[in-house]
């Protein structure tokens, strides 16, 4: 479910596998998975979307954390 797409719309599932902080692998897995499913699938631009994303929120995090201790 989510709500922000309408009803017939739909999300790649490997695009959340790419939204950790390990850059570039787990982009590099997501494209490698979805090729093995559709040879013309190319996801790996998509997938570093979410897994810069991933390191600007850890980045964020610690910072939160680093105040909090100090």
């Amino acid at each position: 479910f989510n709500i922000f797409l309408k009803q017939g719309n739909k999300i790649n599932p490997l695009i959340g596998n790419a939204g950790v902080s390990a850059v570039p692998d787990s982009a590099r897995i997501s494209h490698i998975v979805g090729l093995e499913y559709d040879p013309t699938n190319y996801l790996l631009m998509h997938a570093m979307g979410p897994n810069v994303a991933g390191v600007i929120g850890s980045a964020v995090a610690a910072g939160i954390l680093l105040g909090f201790l100090m």
